[in-house]
């Protein structure tokens, strides 16, 4: 019993390494009331759904944010790797390093995002918005409820 319990701690302890997320980032207005939807999936006890009112932002920086909360959520599970899809082209390729980010609004989130994707193998691509709906309802449906 001992053996084949160590193996099986040891293959979900490793899928828990890898994980791979989804985010999306919106507001009503550009800027506007804004949320953060975001899942990573991975780990041992299932999807984690995140949906954050995050105040009045822009688009981008509601992108971002999203982004900055996968992050996170990796470096704190102590994942060893992380590879996030986004519907976002600006953050995506800026993130890649295909764009440089010259925004002083988003240059500290971006910069704050590369010192976290450090931490990790990350890897960033981009998938349309059909392909990223789960990521989408759980942002809106952070912004409509706090929606003033």
């Amino acid at each position: 019993m001992g053996a084949s319990s160590n193996l099986h701690k040891t293959v979900n302890s490793k899928a828990m390494h890898e994980l791979v997320a989804y985010v999306d980032g919106g507001s009503l207005g550009n800027p506007g009331p804004s949320g953060i939807g975001v899942v990573i999936n991975g780990c041992d006890s299932g999807p984690i759904r995140i949906a954050k009112w995050i105040g009045h932002q822009d688009n981008n920086v509601a992108e971002y944010a999203a982004l900055m909360e996968a992050l996170q959520y990796a470096v704190e599970l102590k994942a060893r790797k992380l590879h996030v899809y986004s519907d976002s082209q600006v953050v995506v390729r800026q993130m890649t390093g295909e764009y440089t980010c010259r925004s002083p609004r988003l240059y500290s989130l971006h910069w704050t995002c590369r010192k976290l994707a450090r931490a990790l193998m990350f890897s960033i691509s981009h998938v349309p918005r059909e392909n990223n709906a789960e990521a989408n309802r759980l942002a809106q449906s952070a912004l409509r409820r706090r929606k003033r």
